[in-house]
């Protein structure tokens, strides 16, 4: 016969569920890793995220990368430290209104926006 599993509180579920809400902050908005939890490897994992992001911005949006030179990465990055990724159109059109570039407003390019979303 099988032994049951004990059941978790509510307030350990609830605790688990503050520290899985900590580590995705940590992930993606900048907050510093919750305890227990190696920093070197949450901060590397973190940057490997913006990269990714970055990655997906320069491949969705060409010409906003090509306006901002061979540091795209380096400054999106800067940028998007702090701010947890909505879609990688909001990514696109925060980050080019932060750095100056206008965005076309073409109909090909509402077109590719609508796209994205």
């Amino acid at each position: 016969m099988r032994t049951p599993e004990p059941r978790s509180s509510r307030r350990e579920v609830d605790e688990l569920a503050e520290r899985q809400a900590a580590l995705v902050h940590a992930l993606v908005a900048g907050s510093p890793a919750p305890d227990g939890f190696d920093t070197e490897a949450v901060a590397a994992a973190a940057k490997a995220l913006l990269h990714k992001r970055a990655g997906e911005v320069a491949r969705r949006c060409p010409l906003l990368a090509h306006a901002c030179g061979a540091d795209f990465a380096e400054q999106f990055i800067a940028w998007a430290a702090d701010k947890p990724k909505t879609t990688t159109a909001s990514d696109a059109t925060a980050f080019a209104r932060h750095a100056g570039i206008a965005l076309s407003t073409s109909g090909a390019r509402k077109s590719f926006l609508r796209r994205l979303r």
